[in-house]
């Protein structure tokens, strides 16, 4: 077991995928480029794309120049609005087996499940896409914020 908390693959690669789009927000990236970046297949990342643009998150474009490109500014998305767009509307709480199964008054996990999910939640609610924004060269030697 490499880890504890689990992703869905979707989830991951729209999460990839998206901050490269903010690198270049105003850009159209084709899914070829995005796949060859992440090692993808280029279907499955088109698929994603087509969910986030649902979402409104990203827009396509199609034809030699298309592509997808952010549809908001990179500190007007939060990594909890790409989740939710991927894996719908999360319901917190319950119990990890769908179902409650045990007969005893407290979960064997305790508060541990609760407070794992709240933590994740905090995070992917509070951070936006301008954090993982690349800055430019000439951005990073005067230290200033790349804008959008």
């Amino acid at each position: 077991m490499s880890n504890l908390l689990k992703i869905s693959d979707a989830a991951s690669l729209a999460l990839h995928a998206v901050v490269i789009m903010a690198d270049s927000p105003s850009e159209f990236l084709s899914i070829h480029e995005m796949a060859n970046m992440l090692k993808v297949s280029e279907h499955h990342l088109a698929k994603i794309g087509q969910r986030l643009a649902k979402a409104e998150l990203v827009e396509s474009h199609r034809g030699p120049s298309g592509g997808f490109k952010l549809a908001k500014s990179p500190d007007k998305i939060t990594l909890w609005d790409i989740f939710e767009a991927i894996e719908g509307q999360f319901k917190f709480g319950g119990c990890l087996l769908g179902k409650p199964v045990c007969d005893r008054e407290e979960c064997i996990y305790g508060g541990l499940i609760e407070s794992v999910n709240r933590e994740f939640y905090e995070y992917f609610a509070e951070t936006t896409l301008e954090k993982f924004r690349k800055k430019s060269v000439k951005d990073k030697k005067h230290g200033k914020k790349k804008n959008s």
